[in-house]
């Protein structure tokens, strides 16, 4: 069994800021990359941050310069964050965590989501 938990939703006003965790728990070999989703009321869930293993990341074109993530492989602690400042009404989404997991040392990668953090912004 796998688990991903995010935290650190809530409402916000422009131009604020908010940090989302997620923490992996459960049977897990090996993590090879972490990442926010979101999903905005009557849109696609859309890629917002991913980090690898090697530290590699990558972001939307809209959250550049705004939104960092970073990943806390210390103890296993199996946990990345989204730090998110100068927030924009059209940020308002729920935030999904992803994680491609490796299970055991010879199962495949698998993806594996949270139940997703909602965030709003708005004065």
């Amino acid at each position: 069994q796998v688990q991903l938990v995010e935290s650190g939703g809530g409402l916000v006003q422009p131009g604020g800021s908010l940090r989302l965790s997620c923490a992996a728990s459960g049977s897990i070999f090996n993590i090879n990359a972490m990442g926010w989703y979101r999903q905005a009321p009557g849109e696609q869930r859309e890629l917002v941050a991913t980090i690898t293993n090697d530290g590699s990341t990558n972001y939307a074109d809209s959250v550049k310069g705004r939104f960092t993530i970073s990943r806390d492989r210390d103890n296993a602690k199996n946990t990345v964050y989204l730090q998110m400042n100068s927030l924009k009404p059209e940020d308002t989404a729920v935030y999904y965590c992803n994680a491609k997991i490796k299970r055991y040392r010879y199962s495949f990668i698998m993806d594996y989501w949270g139940k997703g953090t909602l965030v709003t912004v708005s004065s």
